[in-house]
């Protein structure tokens, strides 16, 4: 292992693993149990979140120092195209991890990023993994847009549409901005927090443009009697807010269309079984 920059992460070099921890997981026990992360899921603590596309998963990790972390393993498993791509770019593991960075740095909450991993052959990445410390008590906000009434929604999409507008202001661009890459959780003061996961796709940008902002919002499934409030509390007073609002609505309707074409003809089932997801 070797420092790497003045943020305090280091280098992690295993026998067939390269990657980053975090300064806070820099713990003897803790980088011996993720020396080998696919003893990981054998843990008998080890909860199964999700195997679809890619596996994920929590475990309570001990530390050689302070109280057991909650941690939240994501394998992207390379296969097909994703893993020729990832000949000439990093891989998703390795993303996921600049991006959570970019977020931190730029005060804008995610899961706290706690290491990444990846296994490469012959420059071709086989196995890649990124570790984050779990968030206690928030849920999917997809959860919540079914669950909550329209009088109880209205408070929650003021402060997502405040949270997203912060999110663009600082350049940052989530290519998957949907509900279940948000979390939401209340503070104690009441205050509504939200995380973006999913931090492969997320994207630094100088500046994003005012169509690109609106078009970003189309993948959230805010009930549509609620949607042109909440692209009203999203935009910035004395801007066209008709001009965007026929914008959105109509990249909605597109993106939505989309969806159920894609649906229909099981285009994610034939990619899978091509090998080319």
């Amino acid at each position: 292992m070797k420092n790497d920059n003045g943020l305090g992460k280091r280098t992690l070099i295993f026998d067939e693993y390269r990657g980053e921890v975090a300064p806070e997981f820099d713990d003897l026990l803790f980088l011996d149990l993720i020396s080998r992360p696919e003893e990981l899921w054998n843990r008998a603590d080890t909860e199964m979140l999700l195997d679809s596309r890619n596996r994920v998963a929590a475990a309570r990790l001990p530390m050689s120092s302070g109280p057991p972390r909650e941690i939240v393993v994501k394998d992207f498993r390379a296969r097909g195209l994703v893993r020729l791509k990832s000949l000439f770019q990093s891989s998703r593991a390795a993303r996921a991890w600049r991006g959570a960075w970019a977020l931190k740095e730029r005060g804008i909450e995610t899961a706290p990023p706690a290491a990444y991993l990846e296994k490469r052959r012959r420059g071709l990445v086989e196995r890649s993994y990124f570790l984050a410390e779990r968030i206690a008590g928030a849920e999917e906000i997809r959860g919540l847009f079914r669950r909550l009434g329209p009088e109880e929604l209205k408070p929650l999409l003021d402060a997502l549409a405040g949270h997203l507008a912060l999110c663009h202001d600082r350049g940052i661009f989530h290519r998957d901005l949907s509900d279940g890459n948000i979390l939401a959780r209340k503070d104690d003061s009441g205050r509504i927090i939200f995380y973006l996961l999913d931090t492969n796709r997320i994207r630094v940008r100088k500046k994003i443009g005012p169509l690109r902002r609106v078009r970003n919002l189309i993948r959230l499934g805010v009930p549509p009697a609620l949607q042109q409030e909440f692209l009203s509390r999203y935009s910035k007073p004395g801007t066209l807010r008709r001009a965007r609002w026929f914008w959105y609505k109509w990249n909605k309707s597109v993106f939505t269309a989309y969806v159920g074409l894609k649906k229909k003809l099981r285009l994610r089932r034939i990619a899978r079984f091509l090998r080319i997801q």
